[in-house]
């Protein structure tokens, strides 16, 4: 979500005559987009800050004015500690307001060479108007791209900030966002992964009275008949709202990935109450159970936290045995950290920070072996795989499979933006290696030479 609403503030700004640059010292501009999920994330600013203010005194000497915003959810939660803390930051502002950033830069340039406090702009409301209202049409060189449709959550999960930075749940209106999907497709790009804090509990409403609200399946059903749409997925998703409907979507609807990013936090139930989770570790189970039966080729991945506040051995245990019964395929996993003003930062029995990482090193070597194991098994079958960009070595191009790995293939550059079958050759911990299915090696191999030639 923060690299679509860093592309989004890249495109208000355009109108005001900048673009992009990817050398700080000639930048005018510079926006710092921030998560406050985890503490090293809000810390991690304040360092790359100083490097920026070192720029802009440099450009300052030569005459030149910088203006340096930070945005995102640390400058929602911490806007004011910002200002204090880097008295050389120009802008701060929250998600829900980025689209007022023109006038604040413009703002911010009026007021350049001022030092008093009332030069500096703070902007953390939550507007009563939608932001997406103000956006310009969205424009793209890509051949896949994010999309968001829902912003915020009321789960409230005792770890969490979002609530406090994201505000309550939003959902864009289905013509909206069908209108930007077709926006997208008309720019080249082919696959689409719906974009929210948690995105099915997407409830949005037609702009035709009397339609009622949309369900996130109903909305998939409705992006799947765009014509060149090839592929469609979506994240990130919360169990207690997979609903029997959106399940179902994943049995009929062939544009939609066959997997789904479905975090589970916890094995344990009694973490997952304290967690306020909203879902016990038999309702993940059937809901995987269902997927499975609607989509026998449907893979998983989720999320993991360890050392929540109150967490034993034996739950602990509970979370290893059920990464032991289920096939993730993939999963991002992290150390409990305390967020400010959250329900779980005060509980009591907060875990120590040794034990912490000892769970967390044995929680990703079974989640490794678990994905090294699904890598393996994809060598010898071939995959649809979108290729969207250079690969790491000279001569590849490299896509993501249908199970979001990412794939490497020796393939002249202006296969980018094709969909090829790829057949996987090799595999590795992160990624798969592979060649043309429907040709040999050697062809490619020999026209990237005539091509250098």
């Amino acid at each position: 979500m923060n690299v679509y609403d860093s592309r989004r503030m890249a495109d208000v700004l355009i109108p005001l005559g900048y673009s992009y640059t990817d050398d700080p010292k000639k930048a005018e501009v510079v926006i710092l987009n921030t998560c406050h999920i985890r503490e090293k994330a809000a810390e991690k600013l304040y360092s790359e800050l100083g490097r920026y203010a070192n720029i802009k005194e440099k450009r300052k000497t030569k005459g030149r004015t910088t203006v340096i915003a930070v945005a995102g959810c640390v400058a929602q939660a911490e806007g004011e500690q910002v200002l204090r803390r880097a008295p050389y930051v120009d802008i701060v502002l929250g998600p829900q307001t980025y689209h007022r950033l023109p006038q604040m830069v413009t703002r911010a340039l009026s007021k350049e060479g001022e030092n008093s406090k009332s030069a500096r702009i703070l902007d953390v409301d939550f507007p009563v108007e939608p932001k997406f209202d103000y956006l310009p049409e969205v424009k793209t060189e890509a051949f896949s791209a994010f999309l968001t449709v829902q912003e915020g959550c009321d789960k409230f999960c005792t770890f969490c900030v979002v609530p406090y930075t994201r505000g309550a749940e939003y959902s864009r209106p289905v013509e909206d966002i069908v209108s930007e999907a077709r926006q997208l497709i008309s720019c080249g790009v082919k696959e689409i992964t719906l974009l929210g804090q948690n995105v099915n509990a997407y409830n949005g409403r037609w702009h035709s009275v009397g339609s009622g609200a949309a369900s996130l399946a109903q909305l998939l059903y409705e992006l799947a008949k765009i014509e060149k749409l090839e592929l469609l997925r979506y994240t990130t998703s919360h169990p207690a709202d997979m609903t029997d409907e959106l399940i179902h979507a994943h049995g009929e609807l062939d544009k939609l990935a066959p997997f789904l990013h479905l975090p589970v936090q916890s094995g344990s139930n009694d973490v997952l109450a304290r967690m306020n989770r909203r879902h016990s570790r038999d309702d993940y189970l059937r809901i995987i159970d269902f997927l499975k039966a609607e989509n026998p080729n449907l893979k998983l991945s989720s999320d993991f936290i360890v050392g929540f506040p109150g967490e034993t051995d034996e739950d602990f245990l509970a979370t290893l045995s059920l990464v032991a019964e289920v096939d993730f395929v993939q999963a991002f996993s992290f150390k409990y950290s305390p967020r400010p003003g959250t329900p779980g930062a005060s509980m009591e029995n907060q875990i120590p920070e040794e034990v912490k990482s000892e769970r967390l090193t044995q929680l990703q070597a079974l989640l490794m072996s678990k994905q090294r194991r699904f890598n393996e098994a994809c060598v010898g079958t071939v995959m649809p795989v979108l290729l969207d960009r250079p690969g790491r070595n000279f001569g590849q191009l490299a896509g993501r499979s249908p199970y979001m790995q990412a794939v490497h293939v020796t393939a002249p550059a202006d296969y980018i933006g094709k969909r090829v079958n790829l057949k996987v050759e090799a595999a590795f911990t992160n990624s798969l290696g592979a060649v043309f299915a429907d040709t040999p090696l050697s062809f490619w191999s020999e026209k990237l030479e005539r091509n250098d030639g």
